[in-house]
């Protein structure tokens, strides 16, 4: 018998937050963890950039505590239209863009105002929420299963048996959990498909939308380059919804300032969603963050610093786990390319160290935990088969000096290992 909705009955549990749960407690008794697993910055490490500190310390000084509009404050949308055409040479107006607390509310309201019960929604395994969100909107699950070959992005092969009658394709790039990319090649296939759709249908039929989550696109490494399908494909411009903010690019996640932009008919409908759930972004940090967006100077000095200090860390892993892998040991990775993640692969199932046996990924996962002190992330945690045994590692908490006394743990573990 059904004690609550039949929504609630069948929500899952986070696996990230119950492997948090279990860190934190391990901490309280006193174990040193070194806790890969958030998908956050530790501001000891990665503060704000100081300039926009001070903008929202001298916002709230100047009681900037009232009810925002509820589609953002004219000042920052203006902001937010300069900043994507400085950077991006995208150029929407104020009034197709949308303000909220953080991304998530605005992907919330966007797949309120695409997806019927019952619409199908592509998305790729592993992917950050996408099965939650379709879930929360009985949507039916399309699922990409992903492959190392392709550095875990979905490509237009997969996607073009799928696209019939779908509702919404859900792309982030750079990706969570993988930090890796869609080239530009893979992203145009990808729009060209969602056109040739959207044409066959016709102007009477539902049209197909995509979600284009692109929270990490400042944070690119090395060679790596971030495509948008817009720029691509201009006829994109009709079915594209962008999601970004500040969250990842200012290491802000606690700030809550995020935006959306695209088709004005969809932005306004997301727009009602949200007058009516309230998400909206504090008007002290809306007011700081409009003003911080025009310091171009200022961006490119922290953007510089910030990039650095991640790519550092990321390459240390990467190279640490590298030479595991030549040593013999049972791990792998994928070179590093964007934002603050690193995938990583233990593929320890079957071995075995005095009575303990792995049997399963989650078995490895535990062990990890219990035996290297090392908290990641399974990609199962995102949507991928329960026997994957790749990983998602962040560097958003990661202290330099910490890189290899977790190697040296690691590599003790593997070594017990038969």
């Amino acid at each position: 018998m059904e004690k609550l909705s039949k929504l609630a009955e069948t929500m899952v549990g986070s696996e990230i937050v119950r492997l948090g749960n279990e860190i934190n407690e391990r901490k309280r008794k006193g174990e040193n963890i070194f806790n890969f697993t958030i998908g956050d910055f530790d501001p000891s490490v990665f503060p704000i950039p100081e300039a926009l500190e001070k903008l929202i310390i001298e916002s709230y000084k100047n009681h900037n505590t009232n009810y925002p509009p509820a589609e953002g404050t004219t000042e920052l949308r203006e902001s937010v239209s300069i900043f994507i055409k400085e950077w991006q040479h995208l150029n929407y107006s104020p009034e197709e863009i949308l303000i909220a607390c953080g991304g998530r509310p605005l992907i919330y309201t966007l797949f309120k105002t695409v997806v019927n019960e019952d619409d199908k929604v592509i998305y790729a395994a592993p992917s950050w929420n996408n099965n939650h969100y379709t879930n929360l909107h009985k949507g039916k699950h399309c699922i990409i299963e992903t492959k190392p070959e392709n550095n875990f992005m979905p490509v237009a092969d997969d996607i073009a048996p799928n696209i019939k009658d779908a509702a919404l394709i859900c792309l982030c790039t750079p990706q969570n959990p993988t930090g890796t990319t869609l080239s530009k090649e893979s992203l145009s296939a990808i729009c060209d498909l969602i056109v040739e759709e959207n044409n066959r249908r016709g102007k009477d039929k539902k049209k197909l939308y995509l979600m284009f989550d692109q929270i990490y696109w400042t944070l690119t490494y090395g060679i790596i380059e971030h495509y948008n399908p817009v720029t691509l494909h201009p006829e994109m411009r009709n079915y594209t919804i962008f999601i970004d903010g500040i969250s990842k690019a200012f290491a802000a996640t606690g700030v809550r300032v995020g935006w959306a932009y695209g088709p004005a008919e969809v932005l306004a409908k997301m727009k009602a969603f949200l007058s009516h759930i309230g998400a909206w972004s504090p008007m002290a940090e809306q007011k700081a963050t409009a003003k911080y967006l025009l310091e171009k100077k200022l961006l490119q000095q922290y953007f510089d610093k910030f990039k650095a200090e991640l790519e550092l860390r990321l390459n240390k892993i990467y190279e640490g786990l590298t030479a595991l892998k030549n040593e013999g040991f049972d791990v792998d990775a994928i070179a590093p390319q964007a934002g603050i993640y690193l995938t990583i692969k233990f593929d320890l199932v079957s071995k075995a160290t005095g009575n303990t046996a792995l049997k399963s990924q989650e078995d490895v996962t535990e062990y990890l935990l219990s035996k290297a002190n090392l908290a990641v992330v399974p990609f199962y945690a995102f949507g991928a088969e329960k026997s994957s045994p790749w990983y998602r590692l962040s560097v958003g908490t990661c202290k330099i000096n910490d890189i290899e006394p977790f190697l040296q743990n690691l590599k003790k573990a593997l070594q017990d290992l038969q």
